[in-house]
């Protein structure tokens, strides 16, 4: 932990200093946002800072706001959102300022993985009171192809689920499937291919393998209320963690998916490595790409960069 963007030790830091400005970057369509809990997480951060309410209306959306807030003189963003709207925040910053993050997805990896509570307003409250008290902590990042990601990203199988989540469509109010259906995705993809894995790709230095789980912090995601820690030592205040089972045979099927799932990933059926600052893939054919739970298409290479000391994290 630390003072804030500034380092210095004693004393508010440089955004704490008066009376602030913060940004509210609100995701209406994100599975647990309502117009009552809006209500709520302004009145918890209001208590410290005059706010700005921004509305996103489209994809992509919440980049253009933490960029123009950014710009405009801002102290803070705070983001009440799912994962999706987090990324996208975190790609808008511009220069160093604190980010907080609201879980309003149905998942918010990020959010849970950062220590703050489930329900968005207890940890509005929790997010004001370390504005007031201008505490933040630095965490990395990692970034794929030049796109940042917060939590994890991932090349072959866990992209595929991904992008299958997404062919389910959104319900009536624009709200996507939880974080259950992406556990019911990775089943499906298996089960599709008869329980076999072949390497598909291959990761200079390492070699061959069937796909890859690459992860900035733990865990990688959740299933309900349950963690995955697929890269069980990952840790916001490092590098990135590279999980690849090089090859899955329908008889090694039930151990590689539990190992693979509950972090335990050891033996020589799998790369893992730890901490690493890059990690270049090369596909055989086109394969999906996924960052922080978003669909970023077919690729045949991937480039992914760990990025330290990052940003200023409201926890």
């Amino acid at each position: 932990m630390r003072g804030g963007p500034s380092g210095l030790p004693g004393g508010p830091p440089h955004w704490q200093a008066r009376h602030m400005r913060v940004a509210l970057v609100v995701n209406p369509f994100a599975t647990r946002v309502t117009e009552e809990r809006v209500a709520e997480v302004r009145a918890e951060l209001e208590r410290v800072a005059d706010l700005d309410v921004l509305l996103t209306e489209r994809p992509g959306h919440a980049t253009e706001l933490v960029t123009r807030a950014s710009r405009g003189g801002a102290d803070a963003v705070v983001v009440f959102s799912g994962d999706g709207g987090f990324n996208e925040a975190l790609n808008g910053l511009e220069r160093d300022m604190p980010i907080g993050f609201l879980p309003g997805g149905g998942a918010s990896v990020l959010s849970r993985a950062l220590g703050l509570p489930r329900d968005p307003v207890a940890a509005a409250s929790q997010v004001a009171d370390a504005l007031a008290a201008g505490r933040s902590r630095r965490i990395s990042l990692g970034r794929v192809n030049g796109m940042r990601f917060s939590f994890a990203a991932g090349i072959g199988l866990p992209a595929e689920a991904v992008r299958r989540v997404d062919s389910l469509g959104r319900s009536g109010d624009g709200r996507r499937p939880g974080d259950l259906a992406f556990a019911w995705a990775i089943v499906r993809a298996l089960a599709e291919r008869r329980g076999r894995l072949e390497p598909q790709l291959e990761i200079e230095g390492y070699g061959r393998a069937a796909a890859a789980f690459v992860a900035n912090g733990s865990p990688y995601t959740y299933a309900g209320p349950l963690p995955l820690p697929i890269a069980r030592d990952a840790e916001f205040d490092r590098g990135l963690d590279l999980i690849a089972p090089v090859e899955v045979a329908p008889l090694a099927l039930p151990s590689v998916a539990a190992r693979v799932l509950s972090g335990h990933a050891h033996d020589r059926r799998f790369v893992r490595e730890h901490d690493l600052d890059r990690i270049e893939i090369r596909c055989d054919v086109p394969l999906p790409l996924h960052a922080d739970g978003e669909d970023l298409g077919d690729v045949e290479q991937a480039l992914f960069e760990a990025e330290r000391d990052a940003v200023s994290v409201l926890a």
